[in-house]
């Protein structure tokens, strides 16, 4: 049985809407970020990145982990690609070298794309993107995103999804990292490709699936 750590409103998001697609059971222990409790070592307190008990999963104190069949792992787009792996079908790599692609793509957006993103939605998240420093982040994020973006549009002037031309774990992994910049509305209206990639992505019942779990769980907040 698979069992994901991590509350859906965080990187977790990723490895749920990942067992959504898959149609596999899983466990969730929403442990929540430590940074958004007053003293996450109280007694009492909500399991978090801190507990001792989820140390013992992840040393790094950081969401999503995943455990399954005994194994750790807590890398939210290496969890996705280890999923594809062991369950196979359209999702993962029909051949090695779509497994390289899906691998190259999914590295790409770890250290291209996510760098710019993730510092978009954190600028929201504490509430800054109208303050001036919280502009000249966003500001600087989606110049460091145009290079990318460019890539990506002419990628799929020829084709509805990344790799092989059918939805897989890269468009997944992408879609995750992309979906932090979507509050830039304008970014998206410059890339029509992209725009229309991710619209295919966000309409896919699995990733409804795991938004309707993060509605949930905000609701219950």
């Amino acid at each position: 049985m698979l069992t994901i750590y991590g509350v859906y409103c965080s990187r977790a998001s990723r490895n749920y809407w990942m067992a959504e697609e898959l149609g596999i059971p899983f466990t969730s222990v929403p442990v929540i970020q430590a940074r958004l409790l007053a003293d996450p070592l109280a007694a009492g307190a909500r399991l978090n990145t801190k507990s001792p008990s989820f140390l013992a999963v992840n040393p790094m104190g950081l969401i999503p982990a995943i455990e399954d069949d005994g194994l750790v792992l807590a890398e939210s787009l290496a969890n996705n690609l280890y999923l594809a792996r062991k369950h196979g079908g359209p999702l993962a790599g029909a051949d090695l070298r779509e497994e390289g692609e899906m691998l190259a793509w999914t590295l790409w957006a770890a250290t291209e794309v996510e760098p710019h993103t993730v510092k978009i939605v954190l600028t929201y998240d504490n509430a800054a993107e109208n303050t001036p420093d919280g502009k000249a982040v966003i500001d600087a994020s989606v110049k460091g995103l145009a290079r990318p973006l460019a890539r990506l549009e002419a990628h799929l002037q020829s084709r509805d999804y990344v790799v092989g031309n059918r939805f897989t774990v890269a468009d997944l992994n992408l879609a995750e990292v992309l979906r932090y910049a979507m509050s830039e509305s304008y970014l998206m209206e410059r890339h029509p490709q992209v725009k229309s990639w991710l619209a295919r992505c966000h309409a896919r019942p699995a990733f409804q699936a795991m938004m309707a779990g993060r509605r949930k769980e905000a609701e219950a907040a």
